[in-house]
Order: C-alpha cells, then sequence, then structure tokens
C-alpha cells in the first residue's frame, strides 16, 4: 500500500541478531518428527497433517500482516477526516469573510448610484466576480477612494483563499475514498485468511487435533530451552559489565553517572510497560483492537508504552522505527521484539529469553518465549524510550 512504509529487506536485521537456522530448523524437525514416524502417507489425497499445521500458520500470519495494512489504513483515514472537517470549517469562514466582502462592495456601489457619484462602468467592477480583471484600467482605478480600494482588495484576497481551500478540500475527499477502498480491502482480506485458518481446522479429526496439540507443546518446550540459553547469556554478561564497573568505581574515576540515570529512567518506564501488558494477559487477539477488552500485537505494546507515558505508533511498521536498534543479547526488558521480514507482529521483552504478546487469531495475549516459532523470524529488537 502506498500510505505506509515498504517492508525491511531481510538484510536490515538489528546488529547482534544470532540466526543459527540449521539449529532450529533441527529443533523443529525433532519435534515434528517425533509424531509422525509412525504415520503412514494419505491414501485419499489429504494434506497430512503437517501440511495443515503449515498451510494454518501461514494463514495466520498473513492475516496479521493484512491487519497490521488494515491498522494502518484506518490510522490514515482517521487522519484524514479530521483534516476534511478542518478545511470545511475553514472554507465555510473564508466564505463568510468573502461574503462580507462582496457586501461591503455592493454597499459602496449602491451609495454611488444614490449620490450619482458612479458611472455604470464603476458599480460593474465593484460587483463583478472577479474585479481583479478591471486592475488595468486606471481611470476606474483613479475614481475609488483608498477605503473602496481596501475593500476589493479584501475581497479578491478572500475569493482566492477560499477556491484554493475548496480545491485542497475536493483532492482530500479523493484521497480519503481511496483511502476507504484500501481500508475494507485489507479487511476483506483479513477474514479471508481466517475463514480458509479455521475451515482447515475443522476438518481435522479429534486425533489429529491431539497430535497436533502434541506438536505444539514440543515447539514450545524448544523454545523455551533457546529462551534459557538466552537468559543465561545475559546474566553473565550483566555480571561481566557489573563488575568492570565496579573496578572503574574503585579507581576513583567514574564518568557513567548520565549513564546510569538515563538507564534507570528507561528502567522505570518499561517496568510500567510490562506491567500494564502483564495485566492483559488472558484476554483475545482480535484484530484491529487495542483495548482494553482485546488486542492485536501493536494495539498492546502501543497500549502498554502508553500506561508509561510514551506514545507509539499504531502500526508494526512505525513502532519498528519509534526507538533505538539494539541488538538481541542487549534487549532488556521493556525493549519491543518485531518479527518477520515484512515487520507484521510485534512482542514486549520482560527478561529472560520471554515476551508477552497477543500472538495470533484465536489466541489470547500470553507470555512466550522469543523463540515461539524459531529464531530465524526475529527481525530486530528496538528501545522505544
Amino acid at each position: 500500500m502506498a500510505s505506509h512504509r515498504k517492508p525491511r529487506p531481510a538484510g536490515t536485521r538489528g546488529a547482534g541478531l544470532r540466526t543459527p537456522v540449521l539449529a532450529t530448523a533441527a529443533l523443529t524437525s525433532v519435534a515434528v518428527l517425533s509424531q509422525t514416524a509412525d504415520a503412514a502417507p494419505p491414501a485419499d489425497g489429504k494434506p497430512s497433517l503437517e501440511e495443515v499445521e503449515k498451510k494454518v500458520d501461514d494463514l495466520y500470519r498473513q492475516a496479521e500482516s493484512a491487519t497490521e495494512k488494515y491498522n494502518a489504513a484506518k490510522e490514515q483515514t482517521g487522519k484524514q477526516r479530521n483534516h476534511i472537517d478542518s478545511l470545511r470549517e475553514e472554507v465555510a469562514r473564508r466564505t463568510a469573510r468573502l461574503n462580507k466582502a462582496r457586501e461591503e462592495l455592493g454597499s459602496f456601489a449602491a451609495a454611488q448610484y444614490r449620490t450619482g457619484a458612479a458611472t455604470p462602468d464603476t458599480a460593474t467592477f465593484l460587483l463583478a466576480d472577479s474585479p481583479q480583471d478591471y486592475f488595468d484600467e486606471s481611470q476606474l482605478m483613479n475614481r475609488l477612494t483608498s477605503r473602496q480600494k481596501s475593500a476589493v482588495d479584501d475581497y479578491v484576497t478572500e475569493q482566492a483563499a477560499t477556491m484554493k481551500k475548496r480545491q485542497e478540500a475536493a483532492k482530500s475527499l479523493q484521497t480519503l475514498s481511496e483511502s476507504q477502498n484500501e481500508l475494507q480491502t485489507a479487511k476483506a482480506t483479513v477474514q479471508k485468511k481466517l475463514a480458509s485458518a479455521r475451515t482447515l481446522l475443522s476438518q481435522l479429526t479429534a486425533e489429529e487435533k491431539a497430535r497436533l496439540a502434541a506438536i505444539e507443546r514440543q515447539k514450545q518446550e524448544a523454545a523455551a530451552r533457546k529462551a534459557a540459553e538466552l537468559a543465561k547469556q545475559q546474566a553473565a554478561e550483566a555480571q561481566a559489565q557489573a563488575q568492570q564497573d565496579s573496578g572503574s568505581s574503585s579507581g576513583g574515576s567514574s564518568t557513567s553517572g548520565g549513564s546510569s540515570t538515563s538507564s534507570g529512567t528507561y528502567a522505570t518506564k518499561a517496568e510500567k510497560a510490562i506491567s500494564f501488558a502483564r495485566a492483559q494477559i488472558g484476554k483475545p487477539y482480535v484484530w484491529g483492537a487495542t483495548g482494553p477488552g482485546s488486542y492485536d500485537c501493536s494495539g498492546l505494546t502501543q497500549a502498554a508504552w502508553k500506561a508509561a507515558g510514551v506514545t507509539l505508533p499504531r502500526t508494526t511498521y512505525d513502532q519498528v522505527d519509534a526507538g533505538t536498534t539494539v541488538s538481541l543479547a542487549d534487549a532488556k526488558p521493556g525493549d519491543l521484539i518485531f518479527f518477520y521480514d515484512d515487520i507484521s507482529h510485534v512482542g514486549i521483552y520482560i527478561g529472560n529469553g520471554m515476551m508477552i504478546h497477543a500472538p495470533k487469531p484465536g489466541a489470547y495475549v500470553r507470555e512466550e518465549s522469543i523463540y515461539y516459532a524459531g529464531e530465524s523470524i526475529i527481525h530486530s529488537v528496538v528501545r522505544p524510550a
């Protein structure tokens, strides 16, 4: 869509993100194979359980991407409506001033007719739709008093300004119509993807659903192990940094006071954002929702940081630019973790490799490993305040 930022290429991932794709793929493969090693290929042409799982995941991903486009179009539509309302008010004010200037010119013409001080040409000039057309007639201009000339100038100025505002309003209405069409398209896309996913899931037998749940549990366990590894790495780095800071302080020269204050301020805000996000756990994911009863992914992060006094943009496409990019190893609680090359998902980091996010349609706000779908999908980490 032209109304929002193009997705970043994969090469722009934040510095420091490690992506051992083979290791991640191996973990996923073990989970899948352990469930399907004894399963015979379907003989009736029906897709396998793994194919259904992948298709459903892809549909949910596409729906979430379309949701962010919907959010962007909705936000743009709201701004355009406000702009048009403002333009209409401005046009109304200028039209009133234009009518007042026209009335003043009319009163001059009427007075000159009554006194016989004006020729028909003068009256025609004063009441014309475009008095500017007569400005080159020096003999006529000589007949006008300074007050009359001022009234003519006011009229011409208001006429030009009013016409400009009317043209601007017409153009904005056209843009609004285009944004509304984009909004409807994005909405239809989301609904279509979700309907397809529900249809696929409804065709699974009870046994297949149980196997699918078992595969999901194994993926979550693998993701939890990766989160624990990151937590251990971050703890070791924090301890090393603390020892270094302690050594610097004992040496009698410390220049980190300002940095410590800044870090403390961020930690305080981050704590408020996380506290808000944690209070939303259990509320349903609903595409396009910003609370308080339900959220989509960017709606949750926006609301969480708003509770900390920080205003974030509405969409993931804009939130990714609303702060400082840091490496995954340097992620701190409160940072935003973005996922996929099209930056279509976001969660709020809470430490120890974990985050709180609104995962997908049919799910609820929850605490989960940032590796919930593998490490390779992590796009970047952004510190918003």
